[in-house]
């Protein structure tokens, strides 16, 4: 086969087969361009100033280039982004780094957030574990249109605050109030009307358009615009011996070899899907349960409702990972090196980490806050207890060439997308 080429430290059955387009969902050509103008349009937000694109936009590798994001409230994109003035600033840090967005529609994946909080899953009766729960809306053609609706409703996100607008009153209610409520917003507008009619069997008016149609437009757009696999290590995989250089290909062997990055970096995806506790320093709001007194963020265990599963986080995939800095489900690490060394020895970084490690953006009313959860040593303790990767030793010359084979996974002409960034929306809104 292919990819079975040959390597000196690694063996070629350690390596993953060639990622290819068979591998992604199918999604509508037409659809996709819808989903396009909808991930632009900050018409699905509750005030009507924050898009999908705000915190995933192609100029910053599909996330935003901070440690945790800046929702709505915000001004700007990217690591530029500011908080806002006045009675509209923001009134909390999101509490989780945004994740990139690439080959999310890979058949293979079935989990996503960084605590897997949606999944496939039949335990509602309708194919998927969400936060809504049974009451989520028939018809969602992927786990990447489920995904869609969430921001939505999030209030630092992309809902609001209570008493500011219809949607962030409403998923104070019930969380499917909202749908039908931004569904209405899209279809009023002639132009997505006539877009939604001519690429949906099922919409012969504007009426028919409904919270469905939308998310699925937006996955049909996310998967095929993010889709990446066109990098050297691809090349390498595919056949071309000399895709990578000397110092990437010795980051390889190691990376499948003696660092062991492989065991949860694993498969076409360079993920496992699974969960794993790196004792990562915790900072911020906390992504914190209505039941915790404390500020803090539990990972994976907030989902199963199981010990077990305490403070672990979902394996991100890795190609671009050298365009989505900074590092971690709290972006705590600002460059590659610093994430790699902290998994050889996840207690060691975990008690050094110090507050200047990270880049928050200035939010002079809430920082008093920002590193007060640092201060709780039961905490810290629980979560420094709790690491799922044993220690490796590496020179700092075997460092480097990791890091080089991590570069060796961005991809090229991938990184222009098919759609790119539309002009303007439908919505007239202006676009990030």
């Amino acid at each position: 086969m292919a990819f079975m080429v040959a390597v000196t430290g690694a063996h070629a059955s350690d390596l993953p087969a060639p990622l290819q387009a068979d591998d992604f969902i199918a999604f509508d050509d037409r659809q996709a361009q819808i989903g396009q103008l909808l991930f632009f349009d900050p018409i699905l937000s509750g005030n009507r100033n924050i898009s999908c694109a705000t915190c995933h936009h192609p100029d910053h590798g599909s996330a935003d280039g901070l440690p945790l994001g800046i929702g709505e409230g915000g001004s700007g994109i990217g690591p530029r982004r500011t908080a806002g003035e006045g009675e509209d600033r923001i009134r909390k840090r999101i509490p989780r780094n945004a994740p990139a967005l690439w080959n999310l529609g890979a058949k293979e994946v079935d989990v996503l957030f960084h605590d897997g909080r949606v999944s496939v899953s039949d335990i509602y009766g309708n194919g998927f574990n969400t936060p809504a729960q049974e009451w989520l809306p028939d018809g969602l053609n992927s786990l990447l249109a489920v995904q869609a609706l969430f921001p939505m409703t999030s209030q630092f996100e992309m809902a609001g605050n209570p008493k500011e607008n219809e949607v962030a009153g409403a998923v104070h209610d019930r969380i499917d109030n909202v749908w039908p409520i931004i569904a209405k917003r899209v279809r009023v507008i002639p132009e997505y009307a006539e877009l939604f009619m001519a690429a949906f069997d099922d919409v012969d008016s504007p009426f028919d358009i409904d919270i469905t149609h939308v998310v699925n437009a937006i996955a049909a757009f996310e998967g095929t615009e993010f889709q990446s696999f066109d990098s050297p290590f691809d090349a390498y995989l595919s056949g071309d011996s000399a895709a990578l250089t000397a110092r990437q290909h010795a980051g390889m062997e190691l990376f499948y070899g003696k660092a062991g990055c492989s065991s949860c970096h694993s498969g076409s995806l360079l993920t496992d899907h699974g969960f794993h506790a790196l004792a990562l320093p915790h900072f911020g709001p906390g992504r914190t349960r209505q039941w915790d007194s404390i500020v803090r963020d539990v990972g994976h265990m907030a989902v199963s409702d199981r010990i077990d599963d305490a403070y672990r986080f979902r394996t991100p995939a890795l190609r671009n990972v050298a365009l989505t800095a900074p590092y971690g489900h709290n972006g705590a690490y600002r460059t590659l090196e610093a994430m790699v060394r902290h998994h050889l020895d996840p207690r060691a970084g975990f008690d050094g980490w110090t507050p200047q490690e990270v880049d928050l953006p200035d939010v002079p009313w809430l920082s008093q806050a920002d590193f007060i959860s640092m201060q709780d040593e039961r905490e810290r303790g629980r979560l420094a207890s709790r690491i799922d990767i044993t220690p490796v030793e590496l020179t700092d010359a075997e460092i480097a060439e990791i890091i080089a084979f991590l570069h060796a996974l961005t991809g090229t002409q991938s990184l222009k997308g098919r759609l790119g960034r539309p002009d303007n929306v439908p919505s007239g809104l202006e676009i990030d």
